[in-house]
């Protein structure tokens, strides 16, 4: 697969997200996993299992149509992180940060940790 990001809607990433929380689990697990979550039946989670295999997001492996994530949830993390930033704060990661960090008050605690991760950055 090349570095070309999979991009992957919510209704896969909710698939995607039982594979990475769980690991390599049978088709028939996630769909009923998504069936108590979610009231999603083998006729809605099957095909979006089939269309990630297509995207190259997920291998299957016989037997019992094993699931296995492909692409780690931090590489989608990041590739979905970048597309907010371009499509919201016209590419500026600052602006972000700023709209986070002006949703609540801070404790000095978390204040401190931010500082040191800033300074990890420099």
């Amino acid at each position: 697969m090349d570095k070309k990001t999979v991009k992957l809607f919510d209704s896969e990433l909710k698939v995607m997200g039982i594979l990475w929380k769980e690991g390599d689990v049978p088709a028939k697990h996630v769909a009923d996993i998504l069936m108590k979550e979610l009231g999603w039946n083998k006729n809605t989670t099957y095909p979006l299992i089939k269309r990630c295999i297509k995207k190259g997001a997920i291998e299957r492996s016989e037997p019992n149509f094993i699931c296995h994530a492909l692409i780690p949830k931090e590489e989608i993390q990041e590739a979905e992180t970048n597309e907010l930033i371009d499509k919201i704060y016209d590419g500026s990661a600052d602006k972000l940060f700023t709209a986070l960090l002006g949703r609540k008050k801070l404790s000095a605690e978390e204040i401190k940790k931010l500082k040191q991760m800033v300074a990890d950055l420099e």
